[in-house]
């Protein structure tokens, strides 16, 4: 779908934190409501932090549209073993629901397909919580297939038995 508003997508900057801080908490709501009872504890202040300096942890993008940033998406670079391919990892994708189907979330999507192809990746990866059927509905329509029989997992690195 093409943006029915004018619309630029844009690499994401410091400048950008409140804006994005300030969707995070709304996404982080939004999923909430879905029933995600995992304890968040994102917004712009992480964003400024670990999105820039020396070792980002993440690159970005935003849309922007008459009325300001309202939307943007989270990425950074991996790989998969299994089948031999650089991957783009999305961290984050998010339109303000007031922007929503215009063609924001599909122009963000473009956007980093373009960047990850221009960095040899050859997949896009990320996750979505079960409940999310707007977004799932959305990534099916993209042509996006679920991973079968794999469990994300996660483990903090001062668990026990995994300290130093």
């Amino acid at each position: 779908m093409l943006p029915t508003m004018p619309l630029v997508i844009r690499p994401s900057t410091p400048v950008d934190a409140e804006a994005i801080g300030a969707m995070a908490a709304e996404f982080q709501a939004y999923l909430r409501n879905l029933g995600d009872q995992t304890p968040f504890d994102w917004g712009a202040a992480k964003y400024r932090r670990d999105g820039f300096g020396e070792n980002p942890a993440f690159q970005g993008l935003v849309a922007e549209t008459d009325s300001g940033v309202a939307g943007y998406l989270l990425y950074h670079f991996g790989y998969d073993t299994d089948v031999g391919q650089r991957l783009v990892h999305i961290i984050d994708l998010y339109v303000r629901e007031a922007a929503r189907k215009q063609g924001l979330a599909s122009a963000l999507m473009q956007r980093v397909a373009e960047i990850g192809r221009a960095q040899g990746a050859e997949v896009l990866f990320w996750c979505v919580y079960h409940r999310n059927a707007g977004a799932l509905r959305f990534y099916e329509k993209l042509g996006a297939k679920p991973v079968k029989d794999l469990h994300f997992m996660v483990l903090p690195i001062d668990a026990s038995g995994m300290g130093a």
